[in-house]
């Protein structure tokens, strides 16, 4: 499902990655750990198709960043749900119209926008607070929005850069607990942290990343 093969990537002023090579399976759940600075939201932006590779590529569910168009990059997102540290809700929208977004971008018609939307705020925990708005919901519940946003489009791929950094540990672990129950209906997860106390005991693939390397 997702794939890098000897990837390189520099910024102007300092090094990304270099020479990665990765394989996530798919519906496994794998985490990145590292340091502020070691390379992992780099990572998560090469899959998304955000960065391109200096070197090597990038393959995603079939797509090649080698040789993909640029008018391609849109349909391979629509199959990757995005969860950042920081909630990236829009505040003069309420949580339904948050949630709704991805779809209204994909034209989804708005008796089907509203079925699935119920549907997932349902799953995450959230159902009953359609009409709030950020400024409303708790550090808990924004994260859980976000998460609510990333699935909406039934993606087959989570990608989630350090989801519960802003969070305390109770709702760190509950949010963990989310992300497993995501992972075990078949959706593939790659999570960036830096918090190996929060992880270490979970049962799933744990990569360490320094200075943009990948370490065994």
């Amino acid at each position: 499902m997702i794939a890098l093969e000897n990837v390189s990537f520099s910024y102007k002023k300092w090094v990304g990655v270099t020479d990665v090579n990765l394989v996530v399976k798919r519906d496994e759940f794998t985490y990145i750990i590292g340091p502020t600075g070691s390379g992992k939201t780099t990572l998560m932006r090469l899959i998304y198709m955000d960065l391109f590779p200096d070197n090597g590529r990038v393959l995603i569910n079939g797509y090649d960043t080698s040789r993909i168009k640029n008018r391609h990059i849109p349909r391979l997102r629509q199959n990757i749900g995005m969860i950042f540290q920081e909630y990236h809700l829009l505040s003069d929208r309420n949580l339904f119209a948050n949630v709704a977004l991805p779809l209204h971008v994909m034209g989804i018609k708005r008796n089907e926008i509203k079925e699935t939307v119920a549907e997932i705020l349902n799953e995450v925990g959230l159902y009953g607070k359609e009409s709030h708005y950020p400024n409303e919901l708790s550090g808990g519940e924004q994260q859980r929005a976000c998460i609510a946003r990333a699935l909406v489009k039934r993606p087959e791929i989570i990608l989630a850069d350090e989801p519960t950094g802003n969070l305390d540990p109770i709702t760190a672990y509950d949010l963990m607990e989310l992300l497993d129950t995501i992972n075990g209906e078949g959706t593939a997860v790659f999570m960036a942290s830096h918090n190996y106390t929060l992880i270490r005991d979970r049962g799933h693939r744990i990569i360490q990343i320094q200075e943009g390397k990948l370490r065994a």
